[in-house]
């Protein structure tokens, strides 16, 4: 495993971190304890997670790593933490309890997540969703004595934009803290608009981008066909691709046969080779998933196989965003 410094802090995580989603929906508890053991193993010291995780049971997948963190053994120490605020939590929400950021549901949702959890502090909380109406001032504040409070080490971010980086960061660094050290964003080969404002912005900022869904939720993992009812084919829809009919994902299995790699590691290899990403949350749901998964960290993309995949996932039609950023890759 490798490792690398999240954003502009000196706080080193593994390239792979471990995206939890699924525990305690589609991952019993048993399978979970495994999982988590076995990334400990194979040197993955990052894990992420958030407090709506849980299915109809928000929740219970901190629940889940609170129970595995209990059985002590060095885990927690052994592990870099990081959860996420913003969601509602309640099942009938009061105005102070729905989606959103506030002193009031920041503090709530902070003890929650630590109760369930069992740990006295999360080494990076982050802000779920972009909350357009909270001031800044709120918003610092509050993660500022959250800081202060020793409840978390680092802040960061989820599901922001360029111009939403732009206006917390410096709101930040202009009151004299670390500001916001990551992001997360969905980024793959399917879904690349981040290369337009987003990882160029980040990246100048000193904030390390973990992206979500590298294999597009499976899109990217060597299928031919989805089962119904299962995540790839609801990814099928939200994509708007379908596996069976795509030449892509044809010409993508070809290339990967060429190179002698498996799909999902020319996938996630190609989303931490972008020098934005500090790294990249896969969502594990077997120990299966886990096999080789290392290969991806040490894996080097030679120019010609990048310039293929850009030439097979033509987003930009023509205009490779890698070569030009933003504005380049829009203006003339």
């Amino acid at each position: 495993m490798k490792y690398k410094n999240l954003g502009r802090s000196n706080l080193k995580v593994s390239q792979i971190c471990l995206g939890t989603m699924h525990f305690g929906v589609y991952t019993s508890k048993e399978d979970s304890f495994a999982i988590m053991d076995k990334c400990l193993e194979l040197g993955i010291n990052f894990f992420d997670t958030a407090n709506v995780y849980g299915g109809d049971t928000r929740g219970r997948t901190e629940e889940i790593m609170g129970e595995w963190f209990a059985l002590g053994e060095g885990r927690r120490e052994a592990v870099v933490l990081g959860s996420k605020v913003y969601g509602n939590m309640t099942p009938n929400p009061s105005v102070n309890e729905e989606d959103g950021l506030s002193s009031y549901k920041i503090r709530k949702d902070l003890a929650d997540s630590l109760r369930r959890l069992q740990t006295d502090h999360l080494d990076l909380y982050q802000v779920h969703h972009i909350d357009k109406t909270i001031s800044l001032e709120e918003f610092w504040g509050t993660f500022e004595r959250i800081i202060a409070n020793d409840q978390a080490l680092y802040i960061g971010s989820s599901n922001f934009s360029g111009w939403g980086l732009a206006k917390f960061q410096m709101a930040g660094l202009e009151r004299g803290n670390v500001g916001l050290i990551s992001e997360q964003t969905m980024y793959n080969l399917l879904c690349r608009y981040p290369e337009l404002e987003l990882l160029p912005a980040a990246q100048d900022m000193g904030i390390g981008v973990i992206p979500y869904m590298p294999l597009a939720g499976g899109l990217l993992a060597g299928k031919r066909k989805s089962q119904e009812g299962s995540r790839t084919a609801q990814v099928e829809n939200e994509y708007g691709f379908n596996l069976a009919q795509n030449i892509m994902f044809e010409d993508f299995s070809k290339l990967c046969a060429e190179m002698g790699e498996k799909e999902h590691i020319v996938s996630i290899a190609w989303v931490l080779n972008n020098p934005a990403v500090s790294s990249a949350i896969v969502g594990i749901r077997t120990l299966k998933h886990l096999e080789n998964i290392e290969r991806a960290v040490g894996l080097r993309l030679e120019p010609t196989v990048l310039n293929k995949l850009d030439e097979i996932f033509d987003i930009n039609k023509g205009r490779p965003l890698r070569h030009k950023p933003a504005p380049e890759a829009y203006a003339w």
